[in-house]
């Protein structure tokens, strides 16, 4: 598979459910990331087939207000290609989320079995629910009988390095109503400290007959290669370097040229896009989550991380990044992984 072949197949449609998206490369499920604006500016660069919300909590949904809710927020005209993220540990809990989000027009709904954070754990959510599958699976089958839009799982290998546990969850999520899978083929303690198993994928993709969206360091374009060949799944879900090179969609589907100058830009964007959609101080909280893996991209990402968080307001942030990015340093050929946190 050559780049020009990666790109058309990335543009080839997928059926997901009853509906339909125009690609196979997607905004990997993030906490903390995947807010409004950053999805407003993964939206403009183009190339992205659905986007992911943050993780929202199960219990708060049925009950938000998106007006003041830091989270539970989108942007109209983006719902038809956005899945909402939720997590819970109670069957009830997630179905009633889950008619929330089908009734505000969301593409879907993404159930979270996948976080490994400790604090998420210990309510037994996110990958907790893989030390109880049959807890995950009645989770996932309350959630199809309340909606009729699709149902997403995220999911990790589980807390052993069980490949066929992983593959076997995957086999009765899709019985219990799940309509696609993204796959994280890590162990839950595993904090990517060691690399992900790729022949996970291809037991998981092999165990169900509904879409698998591969996760898990994929890089650069060969290793997007890579994934898709070696393990035939269906799609792409890319977390951490969308996050530090948000045009990434653009570049692999459509070819879109860049130069030095995206860097500033992306980065000035955002900071724009933050201002809009969330007040001070939480807008520059959000960018700094986002900075360690924009900064990944240079040679001395560590100096100009540490330069970033040093700014206090958002004027200010964005002075240092006229400052800082304006000519571009130096770039690495791969980021510097060590700030992939």
């Amino acid at each position: 598979m050559t780049p020009s072949d990666l790109a058309r197949y990335l543009k080839t449609p997928l059926a997901i459910g009853d509906k339909t998206i125009n690609g196979r490369m997607v905004l990997a499920p993030m906490a903390g990331i995947g807010h409004v604006a950053f999805r407003e500016l993964i939206a403009e660069q183009g190339g992205c087939a659905l986007l992911f919300t943050g993780m929202c909590s199960a219990k708060a949904v049925p009950h938000e207000n998106p007006a003041i809710s830091m989270v539970f927020r989108w942007r109209t005209r983006e719902l038809p290609s956005t899945v909402c993220q939720i997590f819970g540990s109670d069957p009830a809990d997630m179905a009633r989320a889950a008619r929330r989000i089908e009734k505000e027009g969301f593409f879907g709904v993404d159930l979270n079995f996948g976080c490994s954070v400790a604090a998420i754990c210990k309510k037994g959510c996110g990958a907790a629910l893989l030390k109880t599958p049959d807890q995950a699976v009645r989770i996932v089958a309350a959630v199809r009988q309340a909606v009729d839009i699709p149902v997403f799982v995220k999911f990790r290998t589980g807390w052993a390095d069980d490949p066929q546990f992983a593959a076997d969850m995957a086999s009765r999520f899709e019985h219990a109503g799940a309509d696609a899978l993204t796959f994280h083929p890590r162990v839950a303690p595993d904090r990517r400290n060691r690399p992900p198993r790729w022949d996970a994928i291809t037991k998981v993709n092999q165990a169900v007959a509904i879409p698998v969206f591969g996760n898990g360091n994929v890089f650069t374009m060969e290793d997007g290669i890579r994934m898709l060949t070696q393990t035939k799944c269906q799609g792409l879900s890319l977390g951490r370097m969308a996050v530090a090179q948000p045009w990434i969609f653009a570049r692999w589907t459509n070819a879109a040229q860049v130069d030095e100058a995206i860097y500033h830009t992306t980065a000035r964007r955002l900071l724009d896009l933050l201002d809009h959609h969330y007040p001070a101080p939480f807008n520059l909280k959000l960018f700094k989550k986002f900075a360690p893996y924009f900064c990944a991209n240079f040679k001395f990402s560590l100096f100009l991380l540490k330069q970033i968080n040093q700014a206090k307001t958002m004027e200010e942030m964005k002075q240092r990044i006229d400052d800082l990015f304006v000519p571009c340093p130096k770039t690495l050929s791969v980021p510097n992984l060590s700030l992939f946190v």
